[in-house]
């Protein structure tokens, strides 16, 4: 399967009661089925992974691949902490027909996680994984970022297939692909450095923000692909207002109000994180018409 174009982290919605909501989450993916996106990634850091059980993961994996259109790439989020568990939970994702999986760097004992450690876990998880995985860097929630050493030592590995860089760092998306093999697939994971990355060589994005604006992420990314600089950079000035303010300022829960308000299914974020505030939802509001007003000029 093609790991290029836009991906979209999904979020879980909840009921009421606090269990997942099934329904509303195969509501959801039925109109991103509508829309350009390459694929959806599951049970990522946009999703609430770390808040989430791993019985709810299995079961929210089958709900998405049953409803997922043909043609899209699934990709699961299976990193843990510990080695043996993430290659247990990518087997599970493996089993469950997704594409690939999305492994996070292992945090928690932040001080003994050296290149080395972090090579020998990915590389132990390619041999054991029945489907491709995708390197994760997003130090903003791990404190540990994914540098062009650590992709020089594991990259030649058949079944490591690229990597998603959350750090928005656009040289160090430039001096990864500089070492990896050509075959290795970056997808950047900050909306705010997606046309310039692409410019570095990225081969697509997986981003938030196109949770909420699926057809204007993609319109980017076509318009790249295209030869139309001056409509990507357009475009990503477009986006870089509600990127800062939806995602930067106000994380999951913004991102949710934001569906929402655009007619999907965002509902309410999962305990310890809270609701968008009062103030929080106006911005959010003021931003996603500011998207409408320059679209316009755009288009």
């Amino acid at each position: 399967m093609p790991l290029e174009g836009i991906f979209a982290p999904l979020t879980v919605p909840f009921a009421k009661d606090g269990a997942v909501d099934h329904a509303a989450a195969r509501t959801n993916v039925n109109r991103y089925n509508r829309t350009p996106l390459s694929g959806y990634v599951i049970n990522g850091s946009t999703g609430e992974s770390v808040l989430l059980k791993w019985a709810e993961v299995y079961e929210i994996w089958e709900t998405a691949r049953a409803s997922a259109a043909p043609g899209k790439t699934l990709i699961a989020g299976t990193g843990a902490e510990s080695t043996s568990e993430t290659i247990e939970a990518t087997n599970r994702a493996a089993a469950a027909g997704y594409d690939f999986a999305l492994v996070r760097t292992p945090s928690y004992y932040r001080g003994q996680m050296s290149v080395e450690a972090e090579a020998e876990h990915y590389l132990r998880v390619a041999d054991a994984a029945k489907i491709p995985i995708l390197l994760y860097s997003v130090p903003a929630n791990t404190n540990y970022a994914i540098e062009p050493p650590l992709v020089e030592r594991v990259a030649a590995h058949p079944n490591i297939a690229g990597m998603k860089d959350s750090s928005g760092n656009i040289p160090r998306v430039r001096d990864i692909v500089a070492v990896a093999p050509a075959r290795f697939r970056m997808l950047v994971g900050a909306a705010s450095a997606l046309e310039p990355s692409l410019r570095e060589g990225a081969s697509g994005g997986v981003l938030a923000l196109a949770c909420a604006l699926p057809e204007m992420c993609c319109e980017l990314y076509e318009a790249h692909h295209h030869g139309d600089a001056e409509r990507a950079r357009r475009l990503q000035e477009v986006l870089s207002v509600p990127s800062s303010v939806i995602l930067s300022k106000h994380g999951v829960p913004g991102l949710k109000h934001a569906l929402d308000t655009l007619g999907y299914i965002g509902g309410l974020p999962r305990p310890p994180l809270r609701p968008a505030s009062e103030t929080a939802r106006e911005e959010i509001n003021a931003a996603l018409a500011s998207v409408a007003d320059a679209a316009r000029s755009v288009a």
